[in-house]
């Protein structure tokens, strides 16, 4: 093993390497997931599943079909064993390398292999190594034994359930493109494990035997089975390559620590819980210490990428790890918020490859210590009714599992802390009740109720039948006076809030819009005399049900309480983008044809994403039409009316339902009064909409579209802006485009013109040194090569070299000449860090072998490479050494 390596600098080899192998080196795409698929990123992959699917390799205006990347991944699927165990972690970072249809299963090895035991790499004990295959996958077998030189008893062969991609894929699917793959094990000692390779064939779990890599080689069509349940595995018309290598594993390895949380990164945040909690740290017993530290990462990643904390989707999710930590950190004595202090810890282990980290720093500290401040409270009223609860028993008494389960979901309280504080009463709590009682709330959820178990608040459905059908006023008024109906939460009516609770509220009325047609549920205020509280966010139940999330700021809310409601400014902003999404799918009609169908959407106070029915991306001309179609709508300032209607009528009217939307008899009606016209037809709006709108098209203001994407075969994806949030977006980039203009000594209007000039006078510059290079080769060489060293080695006549200077194509271009000038049988280039081996045909013919030289060379010159028998290069750090091995190599 070479000289422990920070993360940080594992990270930065590893794109080094990578970018040396002719990858284009691409920064980490957001925790924000790249597709609807998923909440969050969840594989370095994710991001390039268009590439993989045939679409072009262009990045940001350059094409290559060779790409890595350092991609931080989310996962939170088993989130309960984070802190638990040795490897589970919400947050890591996935390295990978991929080729879109460019090279493959052959090369992906030799460098993963190059990498990982490389000195001046990994520098990872060859002999420690091990390898898993698919049991059919011979080509993988031949090369890991053969080339790479792996004993056979370092390798298990596994069926598809363990080593294909989705797994299991030729027995279950889905259909599409899938593949074997090939993953890489480090054998940690017996320090970490007395278990064998063998025991791990049969028991697939080992301390000892960590896996740092995965080699993944799409290369099939998987298509619907024979009718006997034969798989049908056809030919990709190219083939893949998609790795991961598990940093912090590999950190993990070279740094020798136990685990994840002894590395440099986590170290230094746990040592901060543990001077913050004046409880040391006690490796693996101390959960509570890992829980905070690795939150705290995952928490800080996830904000500094723009997610919220909120009640809904991703915010939701982000919110149940803050809140994990938050229980850990009281376990750990935390009654003051403490948490956030961490954040600079994390800012500073990782914001060199994650500079977003550095630039978000206070933002994600003022998030992280309003959300500890919140829910310790929420805590602190947890253990309030616990003491009630406890202090009404004897000693030796138990502690019901549905009280426990009680405080869990209406107060977020854990059950730890219930067992911790009921023992200090002398009393024990029923485990298997509370277990009961949780399974059957999860049981609810899982049969799907949209309105099942939240993080606080759980399965409501029974508490809320009998109650009417919410009047909304949300329409016409923003702000109305309304008698608090009922609170609800955990399944239950309550009689009351007090300040730092959360539940649900259902009023008379409401002028708040709850979720639905894609659009976002309204936030806003409830105010009565005596106390004020937020609402968060807006739903209704199939029943007509209006549901607001309310967290009370102060004073108390009591059922029959007369409140007024008041929806936040946002709901102007949302109404913008909501009418503008109307405009953009008739536009979109217009100019794509009558092909256009929506097939999902988002409407927010800050843009609007619209899914929609297409084969092909969008061309510039496309979106451009597009755009001025929607500006002229809004300029001529139609009027925007809605009515009710039979939905017969609404449909021979020719409106448009909207996607995902259950309509009954009677429909709303969206119509824009007012048509525009395109390539000499005139185009209108009209659609079933129950939701918020403008007045008139002029009140949306500015109209950008952001992009266009695939997210699905024959589906595309435009996210738009509308009102300020379009008109902040054009001035950040006019004024980044000034800004590059002033870098480059020119106007905005120059700039196309100026890098132009650029891109020529670099091409010219490439050319020149080019030419510097050949011409240090050949004054190198001189006229007849008579530089080099010709001897008799192994029945053939080899001439070796030393070039300074030169690298890559410039030694193979050497080595060709050398070959014709020399009349040797083969070729021997050194540069500084590479080395090129060539043989004529009449020497392979006569058992010359170029590839197994180089292995020889490289090996003795501290590095390692293969190849043809005609031909092989090797990258190596001791160019002398290698050819001093040269006399005897054979």
């Amino acid at each position: 093993m070479t000289v422990s390596l920070t993360t940080a600098q594992i990270r930065e080899k590893y794109l080094q390497f990578f970018e040396g192998k002719g990858h284009l080196r691409l920064p980490s795409y957001s925790t924000v997931a790249p597709d609807p698929t998923t909440l969050f990123t969840v594989a370095g992959m994710q991001p390039f599943k268009d590439q993989f699917m045939g679409a072009p390799a262009v990045f940001d205006g350059v094409a290559n079909r060779r790409v890595t990347t350092a991609q931080k991944c989310v996962r939170v699927g088993d989130i309960e064993n984070v802190g638990r165990t040795r490897r589970h972690l919400s947050l890591f970072e996935m390295m990978g390398n991929f080729s879109f249809g460019d090279y493959f299963k052959r090369d992906a090895i030799h460098w993963a292999w190059e990498f990982l035991t490389g000195a001046e790499w990994m520098g990872m004990d060859a002999s420690k190594m091990y390898v898993t295959i698919y049991k059919d996958d011979e080509e993988a077998f031949t090369y890991w034994t053969q080339e790479i030189g792996l004993d056979a008893s370092h390798i298990h062969r596994f069926d598809a359930d363990e080593n294909f991609w989705p797994a299991n894929a030729p027995l279950e699917g889905p259909n599409g493109p899938c593949g074997p793959c090939s993953e890489i094990y480090y054998d940690r000692g017996p320090k970490y494990g007395e278990d064998t390779w063998g025991d791990y064939f049969q028991t697939r779990e080992s301390a000892r035997f960590l896996e740092v890599w995965n080699l993944v080689f799409p290369q099939f069509d998987r298509q619907e089975p024979l009718a006997d349940g034969t798989p049908v595995l056809r030919d990709l018309p190219f083939k893949n390559i998609d790795t991961g290598m598990g940093l912090e594993r590999v950190a993990s390895v070279v740094q020798d620590v136990p685990d994840f949380y002894s590395n440099d990164v986590f170290a230094p945040i746990v040592a901060r819980v543990a001077e913050l909690s004046g409880k040391p740290y006690e490796g693996e017993v101390s959960v509570s210490h890992r829980v905070v530290a690795e939150h705290l990462r995952s928490v800080s990643m996830i904000l500094a990428d723009g997610t919220p904390f909120s009640n809904t989707g991703r915010g939701y999710t982000l919110r149940k790890i803050m809140r994990r930590a938050i229980r850990h950190g009281y376990l750990l004595g935390f009654r003051e918020p403490t948490l956030f202090q961490l954040v600079p810890l994390v800012v500073e282990g990782m914001s060199s490859a994650y500079p977003e980290l550095r630039d978000n720093q206070a933002k994600v500290e003022a998030s992280v210590k309003a959300e500890e401040e919140r829910f310790l409270k929420t805590l602190e009223g947890g253990i309030q009714r616990l003491g009630g609860l406890l202090s009404g028993m004897e000693r030796g008494a138990v502690l019901s599992g549905q009280d426990a389960f009680v405080l869990y979901d209406t107060y977020g309280f854990p059950v730890d802390l219930t067992l911790e504080i009921a023992e200090e009463y002398g009393i024990t709590v029923d485990e298997a009740g509370y277990a009961e009682s949780l399974e059957n709330a999860q049981e609810i959820a899982r049969a799907g109720s949209k309105y099942g178990k939240s993080e606080l608040f759980g399965g409501n459905q029974e508490a809320l039948e009998g109650l009417a059908r919410t009047e909304f006023v949300g329409y016409d008024e923003l702000s109305v006076q309304a008698d608090v109906v009922a609170l609800v939460g955990a399944g239950e009516r309550l009689s009351h809030l007090s300040a730092g609770s959360e539940a649900t509220v259902v009023l008379s009325r409401t002028p708040f819009y709850a979720e639905g047609g894609g659009e976002v549920g309204d936030t806003g205020r409830l105010e009565w005399e005596g106390g004020a509280g937020i609402v968060r966010d807006t739903r209704k139940t199939p029943q007509g049900v209006f549901l607001h999330d309310v967290l009370v700021e102060q004073g108390e809310l009591r059922e029959g309480v007369s409140v007024r409601g008041v929806v936040s400014g946002e709901r102007r902003a949302t109404e913008r983008h909501h009418t503008a999404t109307h405009l953009l799918h008739a536009a979109l009609r217009a100019v794509l044809g009558d092909g256009v169908a929506q097939k999902g959407s988002l409407v927010a106070p800050d843009r609007l994403r619209f899914d929609f029915s297409h084969g092909s991306a969008l061309t510039a001309q496309e979106i451009a039409a597009v755009e001025l179609l929607v500006s002229r709508w809004v300029s001529a300032n139609f009027p925007v009316t809605w009515q009710e209607m039979p939905i017969a009528d609404a449909k021979a009217a020719g409106a448009t339902a909207l996607f995902g939307e259950k309509y009954g008899e009677t429909v709303r009606v969206v119509r824009v009064g007012g048509s525009v016209e395109y390539a000499g037809q005139p185009v209108s709006s009209m659609e079933l909409c129950g939701g918020a709108h403008v007045r008139r098209t002029g009140d949306i203001g500015a109209f950008v579209i952001l992009g266009d994407e695939n997210v699905a075969a024959g589906v595309r994806r435009i996210e738009a802006l509308a009102g300020d949030a379009a008109t902040a977006w054009v001035r950040e980039r006019l004024n980044a485009a000034a800004k590059v203009a002033s870098l480059l000594n020119t106007g905005v209007d120059g700039l196309e013109a100026r890098v132009s000039g650029l891109q020529t006078q670099l091409k010219a510059a490439e050319k020149d040194v080019a030419a510097v290079k050949r011409q240090l080769a050949e004054a190198q060489m001189g006229g007849t090569g008579g530089a080099a060293q010709t001897r008799e080695l192994g029945g053939f006549r080899v001439a070796a070299l030393k070039l300074a200077g030169l690298e890559g194509n410039e030694l193979r271009g050497a080595a060709d000449k050398l070959l014709d000038q020399s009349g040797a049988d083969m070729v021997v280039v050194a540069g500084d860090k590479g080395l090129v081996v060539k043989a004529t045909k009449d020497a392979v013919t006569r058992g010359a072998h170029a590839g197994q030289l180089i292995g020889k060379l490289a090996a003795a010159g501290g590095g390692k490479g293969g190849g043809r028998p005609d031909m092989a290069q090797a990258g190596v750090t001791d160019a002398d050494a290698a050819l001093g091995a040269l006399d005897t190599a054979f």
